[in-house]
């Protein structure tokens, strides 16, 4: 009897709920959307039962499809967003709003933090290349010294994805490609790090216990069963980040692969056997979403800001969405596609909130630059999709840095579905970018497979990932763009650096 294997992705605006078959085929999906709340400047939270409401739901609503019997699923995988911060009592229940990964309040807690260990430290201990306001230990330490009775009635700080593999099996549990990034975690002994839990006045006893990526910790539980629908007893891997778990679901599991996933935000993996530490400095490094492989993975705003670009000045592609069922982004690629690249000057920089590595700082802000009676809301358009592409630019260069020879982009999420925005990305990096049929799931793959694994259902992931998906588009570079997005590129880090001394927080 075929085999079938639930993953699931936690994203930052949405969860998405899929089922594969024992090849790795998708057999059918559904995803549910919700809104992040953002109650002031550099605050951005979400209440934890948003997520449990929209889990549960993304999960039924795919199973009352009846394209795959309840009975046949195998395990259940979970891909997540990295850094979201929850704070839960002694009986495990959350205490307050989730502390959403994008969320950069603890700017100087952050800037404390790197002071102390500083970023060389940081580096080799962790493989980040520098303390980001994002990273929970910066949020813990915030929380100390801003919200010090919730940090004191606070029995245990955990991330997302712990907290849902919770609710599901009963264990509070993390893993090594989500702890990456907490700047808790050792990446080289693969636990947690005494001198910083020390520093933040927290113990080992407040945090998840550690699996290996893709483990089994448990299975579903009665209350699950209930809310979910899912069988009591259906394994329960850990899974691991959600880029990992994206990489892995493209079939971006071995060296010599370059992908990009231009979703909530934008990032990019490359896959190597052994932990390296970029001697610049810029480049991090985190646990792939199998045992013992690491990537090379560096990650900023990306999609989010061309949707904030369609709820703030698209209300008449939303009207044709909802009245005619045309999509307001494919709308929006109508309107690019006539503009001219370069945008006759206009130049974006779409650092939201803050910007990530290869160019980390946390300070940045987006700008529009460059703007006249000559542009049209066409032109911000455009404008925003070469920002993000020379964002893009940045992370290949600084990869091809340390030795990794970039020959092409795969090209995944949300942005991959835009044919302006994949050509946009072609002519700014002069390198072939190939999209992927069945890539719309790719995080929710790699959760899948991983838990297969776990579950005994493959004997390796990387046969079935490579096999799962095949090239549908590709867009070549045009030399005759080449110019204009050299140009562009100089302007756009020249704009980087001189607004520094202008974002930087005044007391500094």
């Amino acid at each position: 009897m075929t085999s079938y294997v639930l993953g699931v992705d936690v994203g930052t605006t949405a969860i998405k709920a899929a089922v594969f078959d024992d090849l790795g085929t998708e057999i059918c999906s559904h995803t549910e959307e919700y809104s992040l709340l953002t109650p002031r400047a550099g605050h951005v939270e979400l209440e934890p039962g948003t997520y449990t409401t929209t889990f549960a739901l993304a999960v039924r609503r795919l199973l009352q499809g009846g394209a795959v019997p309840v009975d046949a699923l195998s395990a259940l995988g979970l891909s997540a967003q990295g850094e979201t911060l929850l704070c839960l009592d002694e009986n495990d229940e959350p205490i307050s709003r989730a502390i959403v990964w994008m969320d950069n309040r603890a700017t100087a807690e952050s800037d404390d933090i790197e002071a102390h260990f500083g970023r060389s430290t940081i580096h080799s201990t962790t493989g980040q290349v520098a303390m980001d306001p994002i990273y929970p230990a910066a949020k813990i330490l915030w929380l100390k010294r801003n919200e010090p009775d919730l940090f004191a009635r606070t029995a245990k700080f955990v991330l997302l994805k712990d907290y849902l593999v919770h609710q599901l099996t009963g264990r509070l549990v993390s893993e090594d490609s989500l702890l990456c990034s907490t700047i808790l975690w050792d990446i080289n002994t693969r636990g947690y790090w005494p001198e910083m839990l020390e520093f933040l006045g927290i113990t080992e006893d407040q945090l998840p216990e550690i699996a290996a990526q893709g483990e089994i910790v448990g299975k579903v539980g009665p209350a699950a069963e209930a809310e979910l629908g899912l069988p009591a007893g259906l394994p329960v891997s850990v899974g691991a980040l959600d880029q990992a778990c994206g990489a892995l679901g493209i079939g971006n599991a071995v060296p010599g692969i370059f992908s990009e996933s231009t979703g909530s935000a934008l990032a990019s993996v490359t896959i190597v056997e052994e932990l390296s530490l970029d001697p610049s400095g810029r480049v991090p490094c985190f646990a792939a979403a199998l045992p013992g492989q690491y990537m090379l993975h560096n990650f900023s705003t990306g999609g989010m800001v061309m949707r904030w670009y369609r709820d703030q000045f698209c209300a008449s592609e939303a009207d044709i969405e909802r009245l005619c069922g045309i999509n307001a982004y494919y709308l929006i690629d109508q309107e690019v596609a006539e503009v001219e690249p370069g945008c006759e000057g206009l130049v974006v920089v779409p650092h939201l909130q803050g910007s990530g590595p290869p160019d980390l700082d946390p300070n940045a802000r987006g700008v529009i630059f460059g703007l006249t009676l000559a542009h049209g809301k066409q032109h911000l358009a455009r404008a925003i999709m070469e920002g993000v592409a020379m964002v893009l630019r940045r992370m290949i260069d600084s990869t091809a840095g340390l030795g990794v020879e970039v020959k092409e982009i795969i090209s995944l999420s949300g942005g991959s579905k835009s044919d302006a925005w994949c050509q946009i990305k072609a002519d700014a990096t002069q390198l072939p970018v190939r999209t992927l049929s069945g890539a719309g799931s790719a995080a929710c793959r790699g959760a899948a497979l991983i838990a297969g694994v776990g579950a005994g259902v493959w004997e390796s992931a990387v046969p079935v990932a490579r096999s799962a998906v095949d090239y549908d588009r590709t867009f070549e570079p045009r030399a005759e763009n080449a110019e204009a997005y050299e140009q562009l590129l100089t302007r756009f880090t020249t704009l980087q650096e001189l607004l520094k001394p202008l974002l930087r927080p005044a007391d500094k």
